[in-house]
């Protein structure tokens, strides 16, 4: 079998190509709207625009929590935001965030719009607001936020690494594969490491830091996520994340959470957008798509 050409970098990079992958369509190396279209806005002041990714789950995720504990005021609407077709290249989209990326949420309960992006900066504020889920104590909150932060900072090489080599790219690369599947399952060992002396991540309390965490490393050993990798990374050896992230999925604010934006599974599965809690009970033919 020939062998491959090494590939050597030009001396200054240039955009001159489609990257390939499953998001070639919409990969650019330059920021800003690209067409114009307003967000719309529902009537509650709490208004979410994402998409049931990782980091969209965690936000519908906690604006459930917040209803269960009885913070009405935390009645939101989510709109669903098609990544694969654009829709976070529009002009009002932007607008919430500048980076393009869901979730974006835009908070109408003062006297103007004050706009949130990033998800882990989503949770520390919706926590802040409604004073929940985040420790005030000076040593549990800061183990909170240690844990959201790792979070932040370690997703990318699960997703954007190991996922994107092993589920998305246009061809399979021995050593980048390698190189984050070494880096995961690291991951997963501070994780397990950590669960078995604690129920939640950040200690005997559930937190935004159970929130921010699960979606991504909990859906990693339950099988959601980038198709066989739990198979490939064996998780089943992780006992203790897979105990906790069945805690968590008991939880009906998970589950509901779970739902909310997404697109993809079973029809039961899917709230496309959620504007009052009754829409879990309904799912009108607006919210979902035709049955086949």
């Amino acid at each position: 079998m020939a062998e491959t050409p090494e590939y050597v970098p030009p001396k200054v990079w240039t955009w001159s190509k489609p990257s390939g992958g499953t998001f070639a369509s919409i990969n650019r190396p330059v920021s800003g709207a690209t067409h114009e279209k307003e967000l719309p806005v529902g009537r509650h002041p709490l208004q979410l625009y994402s998409l049931a990714t990782p980091n969209g789950v965690k936000v519908t995720i906690l604006l459930e929590e917040l209803l269960a504990l009885g913070r009405q005021s935390a009645e939101y609407d989510a709109w669903l935001i098609r990544i694969n077709e654009g829709d976070q290249f529009g002009s009002g989209f932007v607008a919430a965030n500048p980076n393009s990326k869901i979730p974006a949420l835009v908070d109408r309960s003062g006297p103007r719009p004050i706009r949130v992006f990033e998800s882990g900066s989503i949770l520390v504020y919706l926590a802040e607001k409604f004073g929940a889920l985040l420790p005030q104590e000076p040593s549990a909150r800061a183990e909170c936020l240690s844990w959201l932060f790792w979070q932040m900072g370690a997703g990318p090489y699960l997703g954007g690494g190991f996922g994107h080599f092993y589920a998305y790219a246009p061809t399979k690369i021995e050593y980048a594969i390698d190189r984050f599947a070494m880096e995961v399952k690291r991951q997963l060992d501070v994780l397990d490491r950590r669960l078995a002396e604690h129920p939640y991540i950040a200690g005997d309390a559930y937190t935004i830091a159970d929130i921010a965490i699960f979606p991504w490393y909990g859906g990693l050993v339950k099988g959601w996520l980038y198709g066989t990798a739990a198979e490939f990374l064996s998780v089943q050896d992780y006992k203790h994340v897979q105990r906790w992230a069945d805690r968590l999925l008991e939880r009906p604010a998970v589950q509901r959470g779970r739902m909310v934006n997404r697109t993809t599974g079973e029809l039961s599965g899917q709230l496309h957008e959620r504007h009052d809690a009754s829409d879990f009970e309904t799912k009108t033919a607006d919210k979902l798509p035709p049955s086949k």
